[in-house]
């Protein structure tokens, strides 16, 4: 009855303009070049047509042009997805077909259609979908789905994804419709006419197949009927009278029409079980399992496989169930053991297999004359001549039966249709058998119902079937279905509606199946008029819309009219609809007025017939033409609700006045209204009257919720006008009570109540959740702050999620209870309803709740009462001392920690990262080239502030200007001899300049983030000079000297490598702008050589395509083959990469075959794929290599000229290989026992006969050589450096005294004559190192590496050589000096660089004394060991810039004459690299892999010119990169984005050599191996603390220093940065400032700071002006000044919050009690910290002065209220109890009745003494009872 009476037929909603719609596609065809082509035949004269065919051909042409055209367009429209949310979804998409074209648009309210890809084809194109493929993960049984667009064509599927794939599936039959689905596309195969009559051996095709992938085989589809006899059986879907006509993805369901019976049938659609795999691909016991049969079913598998590779099946089938199906039958080895329901694509394909893929690819795949294909149809497709025998082999056929046999392999299913529901087939003769639906589609209701609709055209009805899911949401239940009249309808899916057309021709809009309103459209016809003559033109423009059906036309659907109704996605390319370009419907949707509409849809409350009642009843109300003004919504709310519970609103005073717009400005006029004579009553059959106590209590809820809102607090004041009417009327006294609490002024205006009639009373539901006490936040709050059992807390999910998070946070925070928002969650809160609860899963922070749980945030808390946010903020503020520093960045915002939250962002201190440290653009253009710009001036300025070493070392490094040739002239020399003394000057000085770029390498090292439209810039190698004092220019290549050749080659080499080595690995790199780089001139060869290795050392090179790498290295440049090997090699560090292996091998005549071509590879070539081997295999152990590369250092010399030059480095570089392949393994050498490595190594170090070379290297080396005679003895010249540093790799770090005591020196004159020096300063490095825990950075550890005879008296009988032994005890001191600094590489010992210091001073004064010592030592070998130690001194300080090595680098750089050669400016600029590691940013690392790159590139035996590889290839120096590691620490202040100064606490992890360790170091600083340290912390007091914990991971630090090692840091208020105030004066706190000084308003702390504040105290101004107090202008000052100080600014709005409170009270101004209650919760939360100790009041966040002040002035504002107003009488009178009290001492003994703590009730003893006047204390009561 209620639905009837509730019907708004006379209603209607005015919609926006008509407009037509037209596809964005059709306009962009029209000018596409693939367009219809029809412009030709237009062109074609009249003549041609006529004479082609007569007239037949001009008809035919004319049909194709003018009828049919429209037919072949086609376009679907679908929501955007933007990779978000789908309900965040802001555009439209647009899939268009025509002709051969197909195009995807994009549009949007804001942005105009734009063509997002546009795809041609060679045939029509049949039909255009979207389809989404699931692409399983390798990993994991998780999938990945793979957007695509399906081009459906006659004989192929084009799929295009959305990430540029593109596949070709061809057909193996006609297809007829293909339908997107969740697991990929279905196909319906196109029926032929003999396909409907079954023949003899009663064999029917499968009719629909799915594709899973582009990629896997076509499919039959099996079926699985519903269960109600037991025929039913699992088999293929083969029935020709099932047609498809809807697909959808969510739910996974099916729609079929049977033509026969005329009924539509919903199927799940499913992956298929194991079980019924196995059914249907199990040979049947049936009868009709004849051999003819199955001949015939192995005939169909074989040919479809044929045809087109792809999997496609026959076989019989039974035809006893409604449907037709047919079984393949196959032997059980066939299927798949896969799981269930995944099929499996990851097995190795097939031959077929890669033969259809080739095919698919073909050019020929879509021509008609493709035989398969053609083959295919001819036996399937066409009436057979033969009749039944269509199905079996033709007579001519030359296919055996032994080839069907083997082809036998049936088709595996892939996925199942499950029959849910079907149409009850039509009784009787008289009624007329169901059409297809025209149309299919889901829509739901307001609550969430979701009917399955679909339109019968030839009934004109719409039937919706409601269906639900079962409760394990893996069944769907079709419960009911309704008829609805209709010619048309179309969902509107954002709004839960559908829109109907009738058919009168009326718009009516329905939600569900209940019907809203009629649907008023401009321009649109009247509805005597048919839609298709006044409209053909119209288009659709709807979401999910299907395309235009051809099939059946004789209606005209909605179809034609789309735009006409208010759609959700309404014309996008219109312009004229109003509300910014919205449709109506998506402007006012049915949410729309506040949350009350939201609270009443609980399912708890009302039932959902009531509920869609009550929201068709207030859209009618909402929408009606005209709209309602902003200002009645609520009236017009609260009329329409109290109509519907059963008020007359006409007889309700408060009602009838419309006086609840603003409640508080109405009571006086409220209370003069006269309450209506007759007694009021309520309707008892409207249709919520029976849920009003549910309804109440809801809306309570949604009360309490508003109370936590001070945005929603003037709401709040208006519902409870209207609760305190319900609870009246339901005689819930407490209820009204609690409001009268609230809002006294307001409630006590309202007095009228309804009468509910007894005997109706019994219709009313109480819900079990109804209590007689109400519910109160606030009370809860309190309680809980008291310490206090509280019963749970009664809440609504979606609508009361501010009370639940805020009643959790308080018993997380206050209780303590660390489970409260996890398993524990109904302690504290009672859910009414079984809506969605999201449980938290870190229960263990606080900040889990406020933030991962809910989302809250700042803003957030900005708006909740300042009593009840009071202890959350506390949360918070602890939080914000000491987070944690991997806490999410959603939290590190909530608890105000900006630096953290930055953090998270990940950026760099790269040019363009937004930190503006772009370097300062140089006004000189030579300025600009030499090549060491990119390092960041701000953060160098920082480290080194006090002076200008940067800028120094960069005048060191340079090599892109002339250098100053000074040389005087003296008056005996020519000016010939003058000009060949200036050029040989400038060639020592050349010497220099060609040195620099090793050094400027590592000093500009991961500096520059290049532009990828740009090319790298090389600085010039200048080898120029200028002369003074005319400044001419001198230069080598006047003829007057002689240069050596190739002079420059290495140099260009090694510039190239540090220009590449600007390049910071996290640059886009990619192998198109490595080519890009190439130069054009062969000259610069060199130069990109050494670029290719410097890319690869920074890991770009593993970016550049297999066939560049092979199009250099066929070039056959020497140079260019180098660095690509090494650098390849460099990028694939220790990963056995097989491909580099390969590459490495073919330059490697050992590891070639023995019968292999002899390749010609350069010397040089192969020491770098020596070398490449060993890094590539580093730390591996890998055996073959490691036999290969042993006996490749003792690779003797061969006949002719082979391996005769420059043996020495060969063998050095196998060596060095071998000890990076077997790299720290020691004696655990798995599966080399048999090698005798390590004694194979000593002999090659010590000499001795050579072993019989083995297996391949004897045929190679049989021959003896013609050029070098060494016998059967080994050269140790030649083998020793490399088997000695072999042996210290094997061993590094292992502490073997063993094997350490081989390479002891010798012990007797004899024997030490015998070792070349060098040899004792490798033997002793190595040793050292071996010995690696032994190694002391001081004076008497290096001394104790000399031998004993060595030192103290020397026998004077013995003929001792003093040079040698000068020359022996000095290289023993270098060789230990350089393993010491191996051992604190990067550490900046002072210990060890004091040691080290001492020793260079030494040598220094030896090598400045003209006297024997240095003429005996010899120049060289001074400057020899003297280089060493300056190396072993850089390593030490790497990145530090020492100034005192830098003044011994600066010292050498002067120093051009004498024997100060090439390799020595090379070791001393390394050394200046070294010390400014990559502008300071980089350090050295002590790791194997990092010990055994400085080996290589500080072999301590540099070339003596620029051409010299003679003992070590050049291109080596480099590798030292491969030990660098980020480890300086910037800090950047958050605010400015500046970096800054702030001090660290550093904490060492304990050894055995120290305990543990706390420094503080002054940051920007490098900090020390992340492996030492416990863990580092940003220090107080100028930055707020930040801790990371390197004892639990140092994954996090690691990012943070590869990111240019920014650490954010927030500067507290009130401080000043340590770069304007270095000793801490300034700051604010250090200022003794007056408090009652009224000028202070704000502080200049910090601009933002300021700013804030300033704008405070100005919105603050006009309060002040008005008050006109200095007490007032007092207190803000000391606000302000406590909230800058405590650094809590957001407690600012607390404090003057507190005050106005309190100054409200004190002026009486209070017309509600919110305030009072929110400073009761401040009092308790000061009270429950008091009681806790002293201990917690740090805890508090209000001042200890400022709290008591304010309680003060309340208890003085309340006696005042009491005393004035006589309010204790009353109180004593309202309870019946107390009258009979004769003095005060009864009354204090029956205090416990008033509920009146005792404490108060002795305050109220003056007010009893100035009511009584004179009386003494022991007064009568009963005064007061009068």
């Amino acid at each position: 009855m209620s639905e009837v009476v509730y019907e708004e037929t006379a209603t209607m909603i005015a919609a926006g303009d008509l407009h037509s719609f037209v596809p964005f596609g059709r306009e962009h065809c029209r000018n596409h070049p693939n367009a219809f082509n029809l412009q030709l035949r237009e062109l074609q004269p009249a003549s041609e047509l006529w004479s082609s065919d007569g007239a037949a051909g001009l008809v035919g042409s004319l049909q194709e042009v003018s009828l049919q055209e429209r037919e072949r367009e086609s376009w679907q429209l679908r929501k955007g997805h933007t990779g978000v949310n789908e309900d965040e979804a802001e555009f439209e998409e647009e899939l268009y077909a025509a002709g051969n074209v197909a195009v995807w648009s994009q549009g949007s309210r804001t942005q105009a259609s734009s063509v997002y890809k546009a795809f041609t084809v060679d045939s029509p194109v049949q039909q255009a979908l979207w389809c989404d493929f699931a692409v399983p993960q390798n990993n994991n049984e998780a999938e990945e789905l793979e957007q695509t667009v399906c081009i459906v064509q006659s004989s192929c599927i084009n799929v295009h994804t959305v990430t540029g794939k593109d596949f070709i599936s061809p057909l193996p039959f006609q297809v007829s419709n293909v339908w997107a689905t969740k697991f990929g596309l279905l196909l319906e195969r196109k029926n032929a006419a003999n396909d409907t009559q079954p023949n003899p051996p009663g064999e029917l095709l499968p009719t629909v197949f799915s594709m899973l992938h582009p990629l896997d085989e076509i499919a039959p589809i099996v079926s699985k009927p519903s269960g109600l006899f037991e025929g039913t059986r699992v088999q293929y879907v083969s029935d020709p009278n099932m047609k498809i006509v809807f697909t959808c993805c969510q739910p996974s369901i099916v729609i079929s029409y049977d033509t026969v019976q005329g009924t539509h049938t919903v199927w799940a659609l499913r992956k298929v079980t194991q079980d019924e795999r196995s059914t249907v691909l199990r040979c049947p016991t049936e009868p009709a399992g004849t051999p003819m049969s199955l001949m015939a079913s192995g005939f169909l598998t074989s040919h479809l496989r044929n045809a087109s590779h792809l999997d496609s099946p026959g076989g019989c089938g039974a035809m006893g169930s409604p449907l037709h199906y047919s079984a393949l039958h196959s032997h059980q080895s066939r299927i798949m053991t896969s799981s269930p329901g995944v099929h499996p694509r990851v097995h190795s394909p097939s031959i077929s297999n890669m033969a259809a893929l080739s095919r698919a690819h073909s050019p020929g795949m879509a021509a008609p004359s493709f035989s398969g294909t053609s083959r295919f149809n001819t036996s399937f497709h066409t009436p057979s001549p033969r009749g039944h025998h269509g199905l079996l082999p033709s007579p001519n056929s030359t296919a055996n039966e032994s080839m069907l046999v083997l082809e036998m392999e049936p088709i595996i299913p892939d996925l199942c249709v499950e029959q849910l529901w079907s149409e009850t087939v039509p009784t009787g003769c008289h009624r007329e058998m169901s059409s297809q639906a025209s149309k299919v589609f889901l829509t739901s209701d307001l609550c969430e119902n979701h009917y399955l609709c679909f339109l019968v055209e030839s009934h004109q009805h719409l039937r919706c079937v409601k269906f639900i899911q079962s409760n394990d949401s893996t069944q769907l239940i079709f419960p009911s279905v309704t008829t609805i009249p209709a010619k048309d309808a179309a969902p509107l899916q954002n709004i839960d509606a559908m829109l109907v057309l009738e058919a009168c021709g009326s718009l009516v809009l329905y939600t569900g199946v209940t019907r809203v309103s009629k649907v008023y459209v401009p321009n649109l016809p009247s509805p005597s008029i048919s839609l298709n003559n006044c409209l053909p033109h119209l288009s659709m423009a709807v979401e999910t819309v299907s395309t235009p059906n051809s099939g059946s036309r004789q209606i005209h659907r909605l179809n034609e009219v789309r735009d006409a109704m208010p759609s959700p996605v309404s014309d996008l390319k219109s312009l004229n609809i109003k509300h910014h370009e919205a449709s109506f419907f998506e402007d006012y949707t049915f949410q729309q007025p506040t949350p009350f509409i939201h609270t009443l849809r609980d399912p708890d409350c009302i039932q959902n017939n009531a509920f869609i009642i009550v929201l068709v009843k207030w859209y009618n109300i909402y929408n009606a033409p005209g709209g309602p003004s902003a200002h009645a919504e609520w009236s017009q709310f609260v009329t329409c609700f109290m109509t519907l519970m059963g008020y007359n609103t006409e007889r309700l005073a408060w009602t009838r006045h419309k006086l609840f717009k603003n409640p508080f400005l109405s009571s006086v006029t409220l209370q003069t209204a006269s309450p209506s004579s007759s007694s009021l009553k309520l309707e008892s059959s409207a249709p919520l009257f029976p849920h009003i106590p549910a309804l109440f209590y809801v809306l309570h809820l949604l009360y309490q919720e508003l109370q936590l809102d001070e945005l929603h607090k003037a709401r709040a004041a208006s519902l409870v006008c209207l609760l305190q009417q319900l609870a009246r009327d339901l005689q819930m006294e407490e209820y009204v009570d609690l409001y009268w609490r609230d809002y006294p002024s307001l409630i006590s205006c309202f007095t009228e109540s309804c009468m509910i009639d007894q005997a109706v009373i019994g219709q009313m539901q109480r819900p079990s959740f109804l209590r007689s006490d109400p519910p109160c936040v606030f009370t809860w709050l309190s309680s809980c702050l008291r310490g206090e059992e509280s019963p749970p807390f009664p809440f609504l999910p979606g609508i009361c999620q501010r009370t639940k998070l805020l009643l959790l946070s308080y018993a997380l925070y206050i209780i303590g209870d660390v489970n409260a928002t996890s398993t524990n969650v109904s302690k504290y809160l009672f859910k009414l309803s079984a809506g969605i609860f999201y449980c938290c899963q870190n229960n263990q922070i606080f900040y889990s709740c406020l933030s991962i749980t809910v989302g809250f945030t700042l803003k957030d808390l900005e708006s909740v009462p300042f009593g009840v946010a009071l202890p959350i903020r506390e949360a918070i503020c602890q939080c914000r001392e000491q987070p944690s520093s991997d806490w999410p960045e959603e939290v590190c915002l909530l608890i105000g920690r900006q630096d953290l939250t930055k953090q998270a962002h990940k950026m760099t201190l790269s040019v363009g990262s937004g930190f503006s440290l772009v370097p300062p653009a140089s006004t000189e253009a030579d300025e600009e080239e030499d090549g060491m710009l990119d390092i960041i001036h701000e953060v160098t300025g920082l480290i080194w502030s006090q002076d200008l070493r940067v800028q120094e070392v960069r005048r060191l490094l340079q090599s892109s200007r002339p250098v100053r040739v000074s040389v005087v002239q003296l008056p005996e020399v020519s000016d010939h001899e003058y000009i060949e003394e200036k050029e040989n000057k400038l060639l020592q000085l050349c010497q220099r300049t060609m040195a620099l770029p090793v050094g400027r390498g590592l000093f500009t090292l991961f500096s520059y983030h290049p532009v990828p439209t740009e090319p790298l810039p090389v600085p010039k190698l200048n080898l120029t000079g200028r002369a003074s004092p005319r400044n001419t220019v001198v230069d080598l290549n006047s003829g007057n000297i002689d240069v050596p050749p190739n002079m420059t080659n290495w140099p260009s080499f090694h510039n190239g490598v540090a220009a590449g080595l600007k390049i910071a690995p996290a640059s886009q790199v990619d192998s198109a702008w490595i080519a890009y780089n190439k130069p054009k001139s062969p000259e610069l060869a060199n130069e990109y050589a050494g670029f290719l290795m410097a890319l690869g050392l920074n890991g770009h090179l593993t970016k550049l395509a297999t066939l560049n790498i092979h199009d250099y290295l066929t070039k056959g440049h020497e140079m260019t083959s180098i660095g690509l090997l090494l650098g390849v090699s460099s990028a694939k560090l220790g990963t056995m990469d097989m491909s580099i292996t390969r590459l490495l091998s073919i330059h490697i005549p050992a590891l070639l075959p023995p019968t292999s071509t002899e390749l010609d590879v350069p010397h040089n070539v192969q020491v770098a794929a020596v070398i490449g081997i060993g890094l590539v295999y580093q730390g591996t152990g890998h055996r073959h290599n490691a036999e290969v590369l042993l006996s490749e250092i003792g690779r003797p010399p061969g006949p002719e000229m082979e391996y005769c030059t420059d043996r020495e480095s060969y063998s050095l570089a196998a060596g060095l290989a071998l000890g990076m392949v077997c790299l720290g393994h020691g004696s655990n050498l798995i599966g080399m026992t048999d090698l005798n490595v390590p004694e194979q190594l000593y002999q090659y170090m010590v000499g001795g006969h050579r072993r019989a070379q083995a297996g391949a290297s004897r045929e190679r080396h049989k021959s003896p050589s013609y050029q070098i005679k060494e016998g059967d003895t080994i050269n140790v010249d030649v083998t020793c450096p490399g088997a000695t540093l072999a042996l210290a790799m094997i061993y590094l770090k292992t502490n073997n005294r063993s094997i350490a005591d081989w390479l002891k020196p010798p012990d007797t004159w004899f024997l030490l004559d015998f070792i070349k020096p060098e040899f004792l300063l490798l033997r002793t490095l190595a040793r050292c190192i071996i010995m690696w825990d032994e190694i002391l950075p001081n004076t008497e550890w290096v001394k104790s590496n000399i031998p004993q005879i060595m030192r103290g008296n020397f026998d004077t009988s013995e003929d001792i050589n003093m040079d040698t032994m000068a020359q022996a005890q000095d290289y023993i001191t270098a060789g230990a000096c350089m393993a010491l600094g191996l051992r604190f590489a990067g550490s900046a010992s002072s210990d060890a660089f004091d040691c080290l210091y001492e020793f260079a001073r030494t040598f220094m004064k030896m090598m400045s004394f003209a006297g024997t010592a240095a003429v005996g030592m010899g120049y060289y070998n001074l400057q020899t060991c003297l280089s060493m130690i300056l190396l072993a001194m850089s390593m030490v300080m790497a990145g530090t810039g020492n100034l005192k090595v830098l003044q011994l680098c600066r010292f050498f750089h002067k120093r051009t004459g004498g024997e100060m050669n090439y390799g020595f400016h090379m070791a001393h600029h390394m050394a200046l690299g070294l010390l400014f590691l990559g502008g300071g940013r980089y350090s050295l690392s002590t790791s194997n892999s990092a010990v055994a790159a400085l080996l290589c590139a500080l072999y301590p035996h540099f070339p003596a010119h620029s051409t010299d590889n003679r003992y070590h290839l050049q291109a080596l120096r480099h590798l030292a990169v491969l030990a660098a590691e980020p480890r300086l620490l910037v800090p950047v202040d958050v605010d400015s984005l500046k970096p800054c100064y702030a001090l660290l606490e550093v904490t060492y992890k304990g050894t055995k050599w120290y305990d543990e360790t706390t420094v503080e170091l002054m940051a920007p600083t490098l900090l020390p191996e992340l492996h030492l340290l416990k863990q580092v912390k940003v220090k107080g007091p100028r930055y707020w603390e930040l801790c990371l914990d390197l004892s639990k991971e140092t994954q996090h630090l690691k990012s943070i220093l590869i990111r240019d090692g920014v650490l954010y840091v927030k500067l507290r208020a009130g401080q000043l940065p340590y770069k304007d105030d270095p000793q801490g004066w300034k700051s604010l706190l250090a200022t003794t400032v007056n408090h009652r000084n009224p000028g202070v308003t704000a502080f200049k702390v910090n601009q933002r700071l300021s700013q804030r504040f300033t704008i405070i105290i100005i919105r603050c101004s006009d309060l002040l002006v008005t008050l006109c107090c200095v007490y007032s202008l007092v207190l803000f000052s000391a606000m302000l000044y406590e909230c800058v100080t405590q650094e809590c600014p957001e407690m600012l709005p607390t404090y003057i919050a507190i005050e106005q409170a309190v100054g409200t009270l004190r002026r009486g101004d209070l017309q509600q009690t919110f305030p009072l209650w929110q400073l009761r919760l401040v009092v308790e939360l000061w009270d429950s910290r008091m009681l806790r100790g002293a201990a917690n009041k740090q805890d508090s966040l209000l001042t200890s002065e400022f709290l008591p002040v304010m309680k003060n002035a309340v208890d003085v504002a309340l006696d005042t209220w009491l005393k004035g107003e006589g309010i204790f009488g009353w109180v004593i009178s309202s309870h019946g109890s107390l009258l009979g009290c004769s003095s005060f001492a009864d009354l204090l003994l029956r205090s416990s009745q008033l509920g009146i703590p005792l404490r108060d009730l002795l305050r109220l003893v003056p007010l009893l003494s100035s009511a009584s006047g004179s009386q003494s204390l022991l007064f009568p009561l009963q005064t007061f009872s009068s």
